[in-house]
């Protein structure tokens, strides 16, 4: 009879999640990146920028097989983004644009090119795309190349401006350690999962266990991303993110007194790690910023797992001790949930 009832609410949660707008899961808030490049009298800027949120903000609906109206968005990238070399505004043009996948989403991108009529000493940038009309919440990860020098920053609705060598060591490492805790907390896939591994988790030092061999597995494949050493298609990442939580959460579901064993994390942490590493793959960092922005970046995602844990672990430990008979059925229902939008994540990235 109780798995009766249990296929009845994963049926009945499957279809809810198949009514909820699609959700893609690292984030709800809209992406963008930059990429600026001195190279001789040419400045050279390839901007991807979320495709949806695109079209909303110059009021055009946009897909992957429409042409770009190249005036149209070259007129709201010029009213909303500022070059400067060495004080004087630059005026860019689109030579090319394309729709490319990044994390399961459609992205605009757009290489601009900017004439110089020198090598200019300074840049600076000055970002408010979808900041003020669509997206408040909008982040863009830039990346600006300078006479051998590399500077990256968020650019976001508080922080807007980027001047190549302004960035001091200390707020380069805040403002990745910041981007990982927003990883993680946006990344509804990622908290999902670890929620999932919760329920299995029978005493405190099963928990550190379950998490400590998490976090090392997804560490190594973020560093080995990042560097490029390993590299795994996208939508394999992506869909296999959803795999495993669909996993663990059909053994919450029908063997709710199972304990998961720290294998079963690390095993899992590994795709984990290749989803982790996909922010900053996009903006290309050097060598010279490389370690201190990775480590600062991963110490942001353990931060933020921490705190998931550490808000979560001890109600459902509160839970499972109460002999309220209904109470009981909290962690199997919730594991339908969790498989359903899992489901529906899988099918959206892999087909």
């Amino acid at each position: 009879m109780k798995k009766l009832i249990l296929i009845m609410g994963l049926l009945i949660s499957i279809t809810a999640a198949f009514q909820i707008p699609s959700a893609y899961a690292h984030t709800n808030n809209s992406e963008g990146y930059s990429l600026i490049e001195v190279k001789g009298d040419l400045l050279e800027y390839e901007l991807k920028v979320d495709l949806t949120e695109l079209g909303e903000s110059i009021n055009k609906e946009m897909d992957e097989q429409q042409l770009f109206d190249t005036e149209v968005v070259q007129d709201y990238i010029h009213s909303h983004i500022d070059l400067f070399a060495d004080s004087v505004k630059l005026e860019g043009t689109i030579e090319t644009s394309d729709v490319e996948t990044i994390n399961g989403r459609l992205f605009a991108v757009m290489d601009l090119t900017y004439k110089l009529d020198h090598k200019p000493e300074k840049l600076v940038l000055n970002y408010h795309m979808f900041l003020d009309d669509t997206d408040p919440s909008h982040a863009n990860y830039a990346t600006v190349k300078l006479d051998g020098e590399q500077q990256e920053a968020v650019l976001s609705y508080e922080s807007r401006e980027l001047e190549i060598g302004e960035v001091s060591f200390i707020k380069n490492i805040t403002q990745f350690f910041i981007l990982g805790l927003e990883h993680i907390f946006t990344g509804y896939d990622h908290i999902l999962f670890i929620i999932s591994l919760l329920f299995g988790a029978k005493t405190v030092k099963n928990i550190f266990s379950l998490v400590t061999a998490f976090t090392i597995a997804h560490s190594v494949t973020l560093v080995l991303a990042t560097l490029d050493i390993v590299q795994l298609p996208g939508r394999f990442v992506e869909s296999a993110i959803a795999l495993s939580i669909i996993y663990v959460a059909l053994i919450n579901i029908f063997n709710p007194d199972s304990k998961h064993q720290p294998w079963l994390a690390f095993a899992f942490g590994l795709i984990h790690g290749f989803g982790f590493a996909g922010i900053l793959a996009e903006m290309r960092l050097d060598g010279s910023h490389l370690a201190s922005s990775l480590l600062s970046f991963n110490i942001g995602i353990e931060m933020g797992q921490l705190i998931i844990v550490s808000a979560a672990f001890p109600i459902l430990l509160w839970l499972k001790k109460l002999t309220f008979k209904p109470v009981k059925w909290v962690i199997p229902g919730t594991s339908v949930a969790i498989f359903a939008f899992g489901l529906v994540w899988f099918i959206e990235r892999a087909f």
